[in-house]
């Protein structure tokens, strides 16, 4: 369990339409609540009875995950999304394991240049690909601000 602080304006649009600007404050954190709990739905991770609750950019998560991985994956996906600068981790997990390191990209980065950096070979970049399915769908497509999971080498 644990905050994890993200960049608010950074990451992927999960939907917030002009009819629910009109709309109040309260039900636009309660709107943007169902959006993230779909989203993470959406990404099909092994999360039991799912929550997120949404309050002024804070976004909270509760659900009994079965990995460490996709407890990570959780919180990153709702952190990788506009609107969202921080995550509140209120998760179980059915199989401890160690945490993975979390990584801000920076401008120019490339996954191969990360995993230069965290493992000293630039060809271990596929790890941290795979580290960060479903929310990366292509190793090319990363953005400054996003953050990813770097796990161990085993």
């Amino acid at each position: 369990m644990g905050i994890f602080d993200f960049i608010k304006g950074a990451g992927e649009k999960v939907g917030v339409k002009d009819k629910e600007a009109q709309e109040t404050e309260a039900s636009q954190e309660a709107v943007m609540s169902g959006k993230l709990r779909r989203h993470l739905q959406g990404l099909k991770l092994q999360i039991e009875n799912v929550n997120v609750a949404f309050n002024d950019g804070v976004a909270t998560v509760r659900g009994k995950a079965a990995s460490q991985a996709e407890r990570e994956k959780a919180i990153l996906a709702l952190g990788n999304t506009q609107g969202v600068s921080r995550v509140v981790d209120e998760m179980t997990v059915g199989v401890p394991a160690p945490e993975a390191k979390f990584y801000t990209v920076l401008k120019g980065d490339t996954l191969s240049k990360i995993a230069k950096a965290q493992y000293g070979d630039a060809m271990k970049y596929p790890v941290i690909f795979e580290a960060n399915k479903p929310m990366l769908s292509d190793p090319n497509k990363i953005y400054p601000g996003q953050v990813l999971r770097i796990p161990p080498m085993s």
